[in-house]
């Protein structure tokens, strides 16, 4: 295939699976699905289970069932809803990309609306800043669908998880999934540690599909099986990130501001982001790659803030109101290309960071995770032949992992502390991606259709159309 239509399938069969149209074709009877993992990619992966099986187990070392708030106490009580062990990262600052929220409509109709009722924060279309090189860039308005949903990511996730937890056929088991059980080349379900300690029980099962994040061990459990491990890509990234909450005035003055210092001469990468989230708070968060890394020193937090835009400053009314302080730190992206496995068993699938764990600067982890679930609902719906191996799951989950990484990776391998590997064609493609940020600045139509691949809405193979490629090139 010629790289033009190459490119052409690329953002076609991507467009599918952002769709929001409703699923469409024959559903595929199961008895029972195991899904292990029950953050956003287990929660989505049941979702879809749902219309298919007769039973979906969701296996979490978290007590999913004790987790369980409603959505009016979550209304009324800031502190309901807290982060989850499971999830250390869940106290920093989490975006939902347009993408998500697509996705999120398609299979809870009427979910942004019931997420504002419950304290998400809705702004207004022309709140969004954007800050690249501390110059102020044009933002788009909101694709129809991805109107903005503000919240936290455990208040997001609470959201989710009763909905889901809430499906008749639904249900979650206490427990960390140890290994998994298979006849001939085919899984038939997982072994189940019982949290605490305890004998292990076999939880039998027609499908079963890993949502265990980025320290996944289906390669040690593929490779126990006498299965190759899926290669690993890794680029060391060594981001540093620090987020805190502060109150936010009551009213309808709400902003979502972005920084991003991209490296170059005379420029050291370096990042802040703040949104609205419930219960009238601003997230706050700033960041930085290497040896710079943001503390829980409240001085020093607040000295990187005030060296961003004067959005962000003002955020911070009186210095006083920053509280505690989370940090986090991310070694590396990664990315498991199970599309390259020439052996691998059937009924066994795997999303979320089990298979993806990018930067998470750029805000693609919950929307990804939401985009494999749209790739599993399309690999249930095509007939599939659960005797063999899921190779069109799989290529299009790869799919979805090209468009997050290809966004983030141009930026991550200019890094003056990563030594690659560099894409191919890198010098080059590196040359244009600098053309069409300040095409953008000037051209609304380049400035929306970038916007739309780095929302997860769109594929990058959709920026190779040479009717684009001029328009970029005469901007």
């Amino acid at each position: 295939m010629a790289t033009g239509d190459r490119a052409r399938s690329a953002a076609a069969r991507f467009a599918g699976i952002a769709s929001a149209a409703a699923p469409a074709g024959p559903r595929t009877p199961l008895g029972r699905a195991v899904v292990l993992g029950g953050s956003i990619a287990g929660l989505m992966a049941a979702r879809v289970l749902s219309e298919h099986a007769r039973e979906v187990l969701i296996v979490e070392r978290d007590d999913l069932d004790a987790l369980n708030v409603s959505d009016a106490r979550m209304a009324a009580d800031p502190d309901a809803v807290g982060s989850r062990p499971g999830v250390p990262q869940s106290g920093q600052l989490h975006a939902l990309l347009p993408a998500g929220q697509v996705q999120l409509g398609r299979w809870f109709p009427g979910f942004a609306e019931q997420a504002w009722a419950a304290g998400a924060v809705n702004p207004p279309r022309t709140a969004v800043r954007l800050h690249l090189n501390g110059r102020l860039n044009r933002t788009v308005p909101p694709e129809p669908g991805a109107e903005g949903t503000f919240a936290s990511r455990a208040f997001l996730e609470a959201l989710i998880r009763n909905r889901v937890l809430g499906l008749p056929n639904v249900r979650a088991r206490h427990g960390r999934a140890d290994g998994l059980l298979l006849h001939g080349d085919a899984v038939t379900g997982v072994r189940v540690r019982p949290d605490g300690g305890g004998a292990v029980a076999d939880e039998r099962a027609d499908l079963v599909v890993d949502c265990t994040g980025r320290s996944s061990r289906i390669n040690d459990w593929l490779e126990a099986y006498g299965y190759p491990r899926a290669p690993m890509r890794r680029i060391g990234i060594k981001l540093n990130y620090a987020t805190a909450r502060i109150p936010r005035p009551a009213g309808p003055d709400v902003w979502i501001a972005t920084s991003v210092v991209t490296p170059g001469p005379g420029r050291t990468a370096r990042l802040g982001f703040f949104t609205p989230i419930e219960h009238d708070r601003w997230s706050l968060l700033v960041a930085g790659y290497g040896d710079d890394r943001p503390g829980r020193d409240p001085a020093d937090f607040l000295r990187r803030v005030r060296s961003l835009p004067p959005e962000f400053g003002a955020a911070v009314g009186d210095p006083g109101e920053v509280g505690e302080i989370a940090t986090y730190h991310q070694a590396d992206s990664r990315r498991r290309d199970f599309h390259l496995l020439d052996r691998f068993p059937a009924r066994l699938l795997v999303a979320g960071d089990a298979v993806a764990s990018l930067n998470p600067a750029y805000g693609h982890g919950m929307s990804a995770a939401m985009l494999h679930a749209s790739c599993l609902s399309a690999y249930l719906r095509s007939g599939p032949d659960l005797t063999r191996p899921a190779r069109s799951y799989f290529a299009d989950v790869a799919l979805v992992v090209d468009a997050a990484w290809q966004n983030s990776a141009m930026i991550d391998v200019a890094l003056p502390h990563v030594d690659g590997p560099y894409p191919r064609g890198y010098r080059a493609a590196a040359w244009f991606s600098d053309r069409v940020v300040e095409a953008a600045r000037r051209d609304p139509r380049i400035n929306r259709e970038v916007s739309l691949v780095s929302s997860l809405l769109a594929h990058p193979a959709a920026l190779s159309r040479p009717s684009f490629l001029l328009r970029v090139l005469t901007a």
